[in-house]
């Protein structure tokens, strides 16, 4: 690149010519990886722990999210560099598994890099910074079982798993709500939960949103919430004790799949076909009252005709309801999806103790309300907020907690948080590095030292000293050979994570040293990046 000077005495640049410019080889391409994995890191670590900061992401086409969420972040920026592209498959990774820790785990990443470019620079082979990684991530995987706890909780005791849900909860918007959030988030997975078998299905927990009113409001419906209302309006707005046809045909009369015409050149015709049409709708009317249905809701639409009749008759309609929500009616319901009026009969019907039409504020928004089911397997989280980013940005709030409550149920270990994990298995990896002869050693201390950055974070976003109030608690681990004291981001007086009931699952630490390390190993071992214009 060269500066030169027009006639006028501007200045303009002269790049090199294509041919001329030389790819990324050996170190220069593994500090330039380092580098672009570090950036991603950077922008993360300001949102960690409970006084994490929030970003604001901008679409191409003008829509505003604000979140704090790791995956939510990374997946809406718009990234080119194929090492960051990397970073963000990391924290997707950890959402897919796990639900919660996708922040932590690229800021662990981030570490493992900034400290894997320190050994290179001391002429370390990265095969081996990789190799020792690997020890040390397995050393690191071995402590937290060796310090986690397992606790006990019924569905008559489950505070322990509220505890767990306000940790997450305590490092979003939501936090000042977050006993409630939590308590409705429990409930939701116990309703849906096979404790037996250990499993949890979370797609049986429908969230819905509506603007207006405060978060305090939202709340948690044993049955399904629908947007929509009665297809006429002076159909009745509540129905107890309702049995439900649950259709997939709509109310017309059948149309010829292939291309048709019908002339009509008579008014008799005219009559006859429109009798005909009168026929059909009042069949089909008469087939869902003859089963003895009291509500019918329908994927499709009706048109007034149809609409009129079934006001007439007596017959409460909903139409066009999504193909996910009717299945989770017919789940909650009891009741079977009829595609055809023909295969309707009393035992495919749902049954729900009350159907019930809600509106809201002055706009008069209305829902449905299907509540008091035969089968209380599928539920609502229903939430009201001021606007619609605060409902966004709950609803992924609740879907971490959702993941975690889920995650305990499937394997009851936790360790506790405020970055005190990663600080005993810190101190264990240091430890186990002297059994090492190697050059391995010095990838397993810098693993060490990498393991440092959440709670150095988590001070840093505090507001507290991060160096002056990391070496203190690890002193303090040390000398008392306490693993539970962590970084005291709310100010409470004490460290000791136990009395401040902060919890994090035992599988999703784990996952977090495990997913950052193995990205981490792959992103060691690229020497050469290769662009379409190389070949």
């Amino acid at each position: 690149m060269a500066l030169a000077f027009d006639e006028f005495g501007r200045p303009f640049i002269i790049l090199k010519e294509q041919e001329q410019k030389t790819r990324l080889r050996g170190l220069d391409a593994q500090k330039a990886n380092i580098s672009a994995g570090r950036t991603v890191a950077r922008i993360l670590r300001t949102s960690l722990g409970p006084k994490g900061m929030d970003k604001m992401l901008q679409s191409p086409d003008g829509d505003v999210t604000i979140t704090n969420d790791g995956a939510t972040i990374l997946e809406q920026m718009d990234v080119d560099n194929q090492i960051a592209k990397l970073m963000v498959e990391l924290s997707r990774s950890q959402d897919y598994e796990i639900g919660d820790g996708t922040t932590g785990v690229v800021v662990v990443a981030g570490a493992l890099l900034e400290q894997a470019e320190k050994l290179l620079e001391r002429g370390i082979h990265p095969i081996r910074i990789a190799e020792g990684y690997e020890m040390a991530s397995r050393i690191a995987v071995e402590h937290l079982e060796h310090i986690a706890q397992k606790f006990d909780f019924g569905v008559t005791n489950l505070e322990p798993l509220i505890q767990t849900c306000m940790t997450t909860l305590s490092s979003k918007i939501v936090n000042r709500c977050k006993r409630s959030l939590a308590e409705i988030s429990v409930k939701a997975v116990i309703a849906v939960a096979d404790l037996e078998r250990k499993d949890v299905n979370l797609d049986l927990i429908k969230v819905e949103g509506k603007v207006g009113g405060k978060l305090e409001d939202t709340e948690l419906i044993y049955g399904i919430v629908v947007d929509k209302d009665m297809s006429h309006p002076q159909m009745p707005k509540q129905i107890e004790d309702a049995k439900i046809a649950i259709l997939t045909c709509p109310f017309e009369p059948p149309k010829p799949k292939t291309k048709h015409k019908v002339d009509i050149d008579t008014v008799e015709k005219f009559q006859t076909l429109r009798k005909q049409e009168q026929q059909y709708f009042d069949d089909m009317v008469q087939k869902c009252k003859d089963v003895g249905a009291t509500l019918v809701i329908c994927q499709w639409g009706f048109d007034d005709e149809a609409n009129h009749l079934l006001m007439h008759r007596n017959l409460p309609a909903v139409r066009w309801v999504g193909g996910v929500e009717l299945e989770l009616i017919a789940i909650a319901t009891g009741g079977r999806i009829v595609p055809r009026f023909q295969e309707l009969t009393p035992e495919k019907l749902g049954k729900a103790g009350l159907v019930r039409e809600k509106s809201f504020g002055t706009t008069k928004d209305r829902m449905l309300y299907i509540e008091h089911c035969a089968n209380s397997r599928a539920v609502t989280i229903f939430i009201r907020g001021g606007n619609k980013m605060i409902i966004e940005e709950t609803k992924r709030s609740i879907h971490d907690a959702l993941c975690v409550a889920r995650n305990l149920i499937r394997n009851n270990s936790i360790v506790y948080g405020g970055g005190s994990a990663e600080i005993s298995c810190s101190i264990a990896v240091e430890a186990a590095a002297d059994r090492y002869p190697g050059v391995e050693q010095y990838a397993i201390r810098a693993f060490a030292d990498a393991l440092d950055s959440i709670p150095m974070a988590l001070a840093e976003n505090s507001g507290l000293q991060p160096i002056e109030t990391l070496s203190a608690v690890k002193s303090q681990q040390i000398k008392e050979n306490n693993p539970h004291c962590g970084i005291d981001c709310n100010d409470i007086g004490t460290n000791d994570m136990s009395e401040q009931n902060v919890f994090e699952t035992l599988i999703g630490k784990q996952q977090q040293i495990l997913l950052a390390t193995q990205v981490v190993k792959m992103i060691l071992k690229i020497d050469d990046v290769i662009s379409p214009s190389d070949y």
